[in-house]
């Protein structure tokens, strides 16, 4: 019995959970500033995915900023 209560709580959380993400209905933004804001936001995502990616973090060599700078 406790089994069958369980599972009608988890799809009613399931229930709820669709109807909410179907009423949200992934709205964009439709004025004109909005979307600059948007694709500044998307050029600047993709220029950090890129300068921040494992390879060119670990593969760079030592810089002033860096901890391996000589001490004098």
């Amino acid at each position: 019995m406790s089994l069958w209560v369980l599972f009608g709580v988890l799809g009613g959380l399931v229930a709820l959970l669709t109807v909410v993400l179907v009423r949200r209905g992934g709205s964009r933004t439709d004025t004109a500033e909005g979307l600059l804001i948007e694709e500044r936001a998307r050029i600047q995502a993709a220029h950090d995915r890129v300068s921040y990616h494992s390879r060119s973090v670990h593969n760079a060599p030592p810089n002033q900023s860096d901890s391996h700078q000589r001490r004098r």
